[in-house]
């Protein structure tokens, strides 16, 4: 364990943070950290199952005295999203995250984090190892690829759990309480392409954006922060239409649940144009940056000279392709009326991909799973609303079809209705009063939460969610507050006390 990581209070579930970090674990590769799990409930003679998706499920008997008490689930995720710096290079199947502590921040080296929602497994772990801490019967449930389909929370069947009362551990601000979240589903637009031999008389360029925040596709879209898509969208249909620009190649964001933060594209441009489209992208690039000078102040525009690429994509296929991304929304599209501040619906325009470059195919699932001749653009939208989800969800198609993509759609995934009546909400909201002096928030977060999924399996189910404070997730400013983490385990173990 990490030197500086060892230091830290509270020691138990910093130790196993730190020993997460050393397993690697993507959305739907989580094999080893499932493995790291099952050694570990052997290894402390604790009950585990698993299931057919490998959600696994630990439990701990009550501690004397407490055999009585209420079984309470303590739920948490065990995939990550795994995004990083262009210039930094990781293995995401093998090797580590590197942690560093930046005064009262704990950082990682140029990727994600993983604290979400590695802290919540570590509070479980540490919890789990404990031998003097009072609780009732424990299960901690630990659900696979909440990230990039909920298929853990999804696949959940009747009789696995055994508590009514559960402890999500995968929110992101220290002192609010969740009680409700917003449902999704994503919407996936493939466009078909021709390849063109490039016309003699063009010239190469490489045109990139960088230096955007990013951030998490619900909590961060009500921002205002950049999304790299739509940026260079603004140089590509402006340069079609003027400057006779031809596109070769573009990889713009990357996962369906992140504001996309970078983005490049190969272009031809004719030779007579290209001083005329420089000076164009000079004025829009300045432009743009003062739009975002408050909110994402970091971003960087630029246009360099590359090789001429030796084909272009056909006329129709790049019209139609630049037509829906400009037409596409990206952002909040309502607030909820009666919650002031709170995103009631929202979509996100969140990455293009394409084949053509030998690099983004060795380090991208999607595109090595492509046609050579498709180019995908991913989306996600969220609604507190069903009937808001699907109206956004068909505006996103109806843009995609008018253009002659084909769309398709994942199942989705519900919304968790707030119960303010709730037991556990009003032993968590004391608790958390008699440990620090004031009252809590209670609120309903925009992003999603597998505690809507597991309401429908278990009806009943009486649940909250809470965690310490992170910033910056799903990109690699992710960022844990070192302090909270502390309150966080001693919130838990109060509850645990309570019940």
């Amino acid at each position: 364990m990490s030197t500086e990581i060892s230091n830290l209070q509270p020691q138990r579930v910093w130790h196993y943070f730190a020993e997460i970090c050393n397993v690697p674990r993507p959305s739907k590769k989580e094999g080893k950290i499932v493995k790291y799990l099952l050694d570990f409930a052997a290894m402390h003679k604790l009950e585990v199952m698993t299931d057919d998706v490998d959600n696994v499920l630990i439990r701990k008997p009550a501690t004397k005295g407490r055999e009585n008490a209420h079984p309470v689930i303590l739920q948490s995720h065990i995939d990550m999203v795994c995004e990083k710096n262009n210039d930094i290079v990781h293995d995401w199947d093998n090797d580590p995250i590197v942690p560093w502590v930046d005064g009262e921040w704990l950082r990682a080296k140029g990727t994600t984090l993983g604290a979400d929602d590695g802290i919540g497994m570590a509070v479980q772990l540490a919890l789990l190892d404990a031998t003097d801490i009072e609780h009732g019967p424990v299960e901690c449930l630990f659900t696979v690829d909440e990230e990039t389909g909920l298929t853990g929370a999804f696949a959940l069947k009747k009789g696995f759990l055994k508590g009514r009362i559960l402890l999500n551990l995968d929110s992101e601000d220290e002192g609010q309480l969740f009680i409700g979240c917003a449902g999704g589903k994503d919407t996936v637009a493939t466009f078909k392409h021709q390849k063109h031999t490039t016309p003699a008389g063009h010239c190469g360029f490489r045109l990139s954006v960088s230096g955007l925040k990013g951030g998490h596709s619900g909590d961060d879209i009500n921002k205002g922060r950049g999304n790299a898509v739509k940026v260079i969208t603004r140089f590509l249909w402006n340069g079609a239409r003027e400057y006779g620009l031809k596109l070769n190649y573009i990889k713009a964001g990357n996962l369906r649940n992140a504001i996309a933060r970078e983005a490049y594209a190969i272009i031809a441009l004719p030779e007579e144009q290209k001083d005329h489209f420089i000076n164009f992208c000079d004025k829009l690039t300045r432009d743009i940056t003062a739009e975002f000078k408050v909110n994402d102040s970091g971003l960087t525009i630029s246009i360099t000279p590359a090789a001429l690429p030796a084909n272009v994509i056909d006329s129709t296929a790049q019209h139609e392709l630049l037509l829906a991304l400009c037409a596409c929304p990206h952002g909040v599209i309502s607030m909820t009326p009666d919650m002031p501040g709170l995103v009631e619906t929202s979509t996100n325009l969140a990455s293009v991909k394409m084949k053509g470059s030998h690099e983004d195919e060795a380090s991208d699932d999607d595109i090595r799973t492509m046609g050579d001749d498709e180019i995908r653009i991913a989306t996600s939208q969220r609604s507190s609303l069903e009937s808001g989800k699907k109206d956004v969800v068909d505006m996103v198609d109806s843009v995609f079809m008018l253009a002659g993509a084909r769309t398709a759609h994942n199942d989705g995934y519900p919304g968790w209705s707030p119960n303010t009546k709730s037991q556990i909400l009003e032993i968590t909201r004391k608790s958390y009063k008699k440990l620090f002096g004031n009252d809590p928030e209670v609120l309903v977060i925009h992003a999603g939460l597998e505690c809507g999924l597991i309401g429908e399996k278990y009806p009943g189910m009486d649940m909250i969610s809470y965690g310490p404070t992170l910033r910056g997730v799903h990109s690699p400013d992710e960022c844990i507050n070192i302090p909270t983490v502390q309150r966080f385990w001693d919130l838990t173990l109060e509850i645990l006390k309570s019940v």
